[in-house]
């Protein structure tokens, strides 16, 4: 697959702070979502039966709601912090493609997983899917940053993502962290990888581990 394909066509770059517009739109709902109620989920949260019954636009609004205050700060700490390093490597128009892409593809897996287990009534919020995604692409962009889990413990980007990776496994087969959506977590991380592997041809285990296979 060459540069010129359709699929690798490189957007131009531009840095128009995007991040931050995504995540003022977040707050923005957030506060709606106060002012005029939980009624707002039932139209912008992701719930199966009512994709299938018409409301399309389900699995893209789905991240860009949240449950309460904790869920939004935690997602939008993580979008600045990373979602901005990122977005600078990449380009805006580049970044806001790859979040709401794999954002959306988490959506529709963790719409099929639900819609299979029985879970069509259960609704689903919150931009995780996306940031996860953003989370591995800054552990492929920048593999030797250095991360501070918990402020203290120094560690390498891409031993910061495997280790969230086989947490979200390891919560999801055995059912700890109830209520967290622990598939939309990694469908994230695998269509981030993906999307590396498809648009740039990047391998993001080459780049955490140069020298392995």
């Amino acid at each position: 697959m060459t540069r010129n394909s359709l699929v690798r066509r490189p957007f131009g770059y531009s840095y128009r702070h995007y991040t931050l517009w995504l995540i003022a739109i977040n707050v923005f709902v957030f506060a709606l979502k106060l002012i005029l109620g939980g009624s707002m989920d039932g139209y912008l949260a992701m719930t199966p039966i009512l994709v299938l019954g018409g409301f399309f636009w389900q699995p893209l609004t789905y991240m860009f709601v949240h449950a309460n205050l904790t869920h939004l700060l935690v997602n939008m700490l993580g979008l600045l912090f990373f979602g901005t390093a990122v977005e600078k490597e990449l380009g805006s128009k580049e970044f806001l493609f790859y979040f709401l892409l794999t954002g959306f593809l988490a959506g529709v897996f963790t719409f099929a997983a639900y819609l299979f287990t029985g879970g069509a009534s259960i609704p689903f919020v919150g931009a995780s899917g996306a940031i996860f995604a953003v989370l591995l692409a800054f552990a492929t962009l920048q593999p030797n940053a250095q991360v501070l889990i918990w402020g203290i413990i120094p560690m390498r980007a891409p031993l910061m993502v495997l280790g969230y990776t086989l947490i979200e496994l390891f919560s999801q087969v055995f059912g700890f962290m109830n209520g967290i959506a622990h598939l939309t977590h990694l469908a994230g991380f695998a269509f981030g990888w993906l999307y590396f592997l498809v648009r740039f041809g990047v391998n993001p285990w080459r780049r955490f581990f140069p020298g392995r296979r």
